[in-house]
């Protein structure tokens, strides 16, 4: 029993150790990331990793922003453009395809129609999804364009972001609000992307009761003037 305990206990220590290193794996630069991946998940540095399933897209989409006169870091483990100190553009793998992603694309012109939204809810982020060498260089052009484009707007003062159309209230925060005027007004009182994180975290569910139950829970929060991930 004695010599299984222990057996276990090394086994345990050996699954730790190997979880703890693939949190703290720091990734130093670009041809780390292509060899490692971003080492954020359990398959950083194995053959798994996403990364070499698109190694020579990666390299290619790499010259090309390269060539555009960005600067290259490394930013949340991935490969990350600049310019005069700005985000501009990042290059990523991900499980079906790899990305080039601009920061601020909703102010892009995009003739060619290659940029897309990164998810349902995202506002300035674009990302163009490439599944092939051939693709890639068929875009050169127009990506180099965008990039130019996103270059001049880096060294413009940022634009004011106009008020996106106003979400709707679930009849659950209205009923919430009428039953209590200080909660409401606690809610109006958040910045506006801390309301829209809560209307959308609310809206979000499908029944009314887990409505009902999301604006409960949120409400403390709420009254201190916190967002939903504060």
């Amino acid at each position: 029993m004695a010599g299984n305990k222990k057996v276990s206990e090394k086994v345990s220590k050996e699954k730790s150790d190997k979880r703890s290193s693939c949190k703290t794996a720091e990734v130093r630069d670009v041809e780390q990331y292509l060899q490692t991946g971003c080492m954020r998940c359990k398959f950083g540095g194995t053959p798994e990793c996403k990364v070499h399933r698109w190694t020579e897209e990666l390299k290619l989409l790499r010259v090309i922003v390269l060539e555009s006169g960005l600067t290259e870091e490394i930013k949340w483990s991935c490969p990350c453009y600049t310019s005069q100190g700005r985000n501009v553009a990042m290059v990523a793998a991900m499980k079906e395809a790899c990305v080039l992603s601009f920061f601020h694309g909703d102010q892009l012109k995009d003739p060619h129609e290659l940029l897309e939204l990164p998810g349902p809810n995202s506002q300035e982020g674009r990302v163009i999804r490439f599944t092939s060498l051939s693709q890639i260089e068929r875009c050169s052009k127009a990506i180099q364009a965008l990039l130019e484009q996103a270059i001049v707007q880096a060294g413009e003062p940022r634009k004011k972001r106009e008020a996106t159309e106003a979400m709707s209230y679930p009849e659950e925060l209205t009923e919430a609000f009428q039953d209590d005027p200080s909660f409401q007004e606690a809610f109006e009182g958040l910045t506006p992307g801390r309301k829209r994180g809560y209307l959308l975290h609310f809206s979000q569910a499908k029944q009314s009761a887990t409505r009902r139950s999301r604006i409960a829970k949120s409400a403390p929060a709420i009254r201190l003037g916190k967002g939903l991930h504060d």
